[in-house]
């Protein structure tokens, strides 16, 4: 043991406080068992090492434990001189942990030093069936120095009973296994004898109801066992097939067992020496607990930076894709170019295009004079397939993004408690419309603002604002927008080409590059923000439901360090 228990303790205080705050919500192959062993090593750090390292005087607990049926119970009636615990024939049959201790030792259980999580009560044993409570029982036939607690069945068949075994199997500074001749090679209790062994805590076998003719068969067989187990120092207590004397073991048959309790707690040496050496082994366990726990903590933050990737790439596919259908003429077909025509027409001024530019300037007074044509019908066209581009786009980009999540580690659970992922918002529809109507506005704007004194002029007349603002539309939402020659004019292109010529008639080259540029990019950015907020539903989600980052990892990793630095 360290020479300065104060650091010792403040770095397992340390652990302790880093082992509670590393999180692990998402259901990752071995995240359950991981959740296990840390709420296995807070238990214990509560339950016993913050405790005995407060205390290193406090009286030793041993933790009787065992099968189902072992005789636990009536061991304990036994070593105590009296019922304190009661045996039947009925399973689970304890139900509340008992405790016995000297009347002396009283003020070590009566708080919560050790075992917190634990009520504590006192009362006849058929008045006290609460498997979350521990009954205190006080007897002055156990020694001064020492504490007896039964445990429930390590194989009960209630789950509650088993967890609770093991957590006070954890708790003990000596662990009293019974068991007997028909039941001591099974699994169950194997599994928690490696542990013991792995962790370093004591442990002392009383070996049960053994045939007399079978004794030393069977005790070789169970010593070759233990051996196996790095437990070939555990004392073994025989007790042989005999009838109960008033529900519990002859004297004679037990007395070797009583005897080494006795002189147990009478030996304070002696009794250090078990409680010494257990509470090094357990703390010689931690560092490898803590690291176990702290890569299961790394795989769910490499879970969650999938999880965060999986809809931010959704929704940059999406804006992607929107940019180049912004840009790549598909708009311009269909029922945009039947309104386009209906606003050109597609005769003599589609050929009159080819005459130059210089024409075009002079005629589009009198073309228009007399007509009535209007814009209108071009707009909501365009507003439509726009909306429809950026709807379509984000709808897939949802339920891309949720696809993914369910094919992701830990993913799947969270589509499952949020199915609405699966689709854009139940107003994205609306937001998409509202979000053209803005854009529409914007440009009519930036119109109006590049017009400035020529808002009079016969050309700028000639379409009025609106009719302009749709021209410029025309123009952003072609590949080519800025084609050369007329040689090129057909369907889409032909559009493009002809919106970009009456613009530059009001307003010149440059002013329309620069316009249809900014409009472009306006568009963008205001489906980009859409899109973020589609997006933040799916990281809103993250947020609240997996809350790990690698800062408490570290910690813990610190702490660990500090513990094996100060042991």
């Amino acid at each position: 043991m360290t020479s300065d228990p104060a650091a010792l303790l403040a770095a397992v205080e340390r652990l302790r406080s880093g082992a509670g705050e590393v999180a692990l919500p998402l259901d990752l192959d071995g995240a359950q068992e991981a959740r296990t062993a840390r709420r296995e090593l807070e238990q214990q750090l509560d339950d016993y090492v913050l405790p005995r390292l407060r205390s290193l005087d406090a009286p030793l607990l041993a933790v009787v434990g065992g099968s189902t049926g072992a005789g636990k119970s009536t061991l304990v009636n036994t070593v105590v001189g009296e019922e304190v615990s009661r045996a039947g024939i009925l399973r689970p049959t304890t139900k509340a942990s008992v405790l016995v201790h000297h009347p002396d030792d009283a003020r070590w259980f009566t708080d919560t030093r050790v075992l917190p999580g634990l009520a504590r009560v006192r009362g006849d044993a058929a008045e006290v069936e609460d498997p979350g409570a521990v009954r205190l029982v006080a007897a002055d036939a156990l020694p001064a120095g020492l504490a007896l607690l039964d445990a429930p069945d390590i194989d009960s068949v209630v789950e509650a009973n088993r967890q609770l075994s093991k957590q006070l199997l954890s708790a003990a500074d000596l662990w009293l296994f019974v068991t007997t001749a028909s039941r001591y090679a099974d699994a169950v209790p194997w599994g928690l004898l490696r542990e013991a062994s792995e962790r370093g805590t004591s442990v002392a076998i009383v070996l049960n109801r053994v045939p007399p003719e079978a004794m030393e068969q069977v005790r070789v067989h169970l010593a070759t066992m233990l051996r196996e187990q790095g437990l070939g120092q555990s004392p073994i207590f025989t007790v042989p097939e005999v009838d109960l004397d008033d529900g519990a073991i002859p004297g004679k048959q037990s007395e070797r067992l009583r005897g080494w309790l006795h002189s147990l707690a009478s030996d304070a040496r002696a009794r250090s020496v078990v409680i010494r050496r257990t509470l090094a082994g357990t703390l010689g366990s931690l560092d490898a607990r803590a690291q176990a726990l702290a890569t299961a903590g790394r795989h769910q933050v490499e879970a969650l930076g999938s999880l965060q990737q999986a809809p931010e790439q959704a929704y940059r596919d999406a804006l992607e894709s929107v940019g180049e259908g912004v840009q790549d003429g598909s708009l311009l077909r269909g029922e945009v170019l039947a309104r386009w025509h209906e606003l050109i027409g597609t005769g003599e001024f589609f050929r009159s295009i080819e005459a130059g530019v210089g024409r075009i300037r002079d005629r589009l007074a009198s073309f228009f004079t007399g007509k009535e044509v209007t814009s209108e019908p071009l707009g909501e066209a365009l507003q439509t397939g726009a909306a429809a581009l950026i709807t379509s786009h984000g709808q897939v980009a949802a339920s891309t993004a949720a696809r993914a999540w369910k094919q992701a580690p830990g993913g799947r659970g969270l589509v499952e408690g949020h199915p609405e992922l699966g689709k854009a918002s139940p107003d994205f529809t609306e937001q998409v419309e509202r979000l053209i109507r803005d854009w529409q506005r914007d440009i009519l704007e930036m119109v109006k603002e590049e017009a400035g004194s020529r808002r009079t002029t016969a050309r700028y007349l000639a379409f009025g604002v609106n009719g302009l603002g749709v021209l410029l539309m025309v123009v952003v939402f072609s590949a080519t927008a800025f084609i050369p020659t007329g040689a090129e004019v057909a369907v889409g292109a032909g559009s493009a080409v002809l919106a970009q010529r009456l613009l530059e008639a009001v307003f010149g080259d440059e002013a329309v590059r620069r316009m249809a540029a900014r409009a472009r990019d306006d568009l963008v950015v205001k489906v980009r923000g859409l899109y973020a907020a589609e997006q933040a539903r799916f990281d809103g989600v993250l947020a609240e439901s997996v809350p790990v980052s690698p800062e408490p990892i570290e910690e813990l990793e610190s702490a660990a360090a500090q513990v094996e630095g100060a042991r």
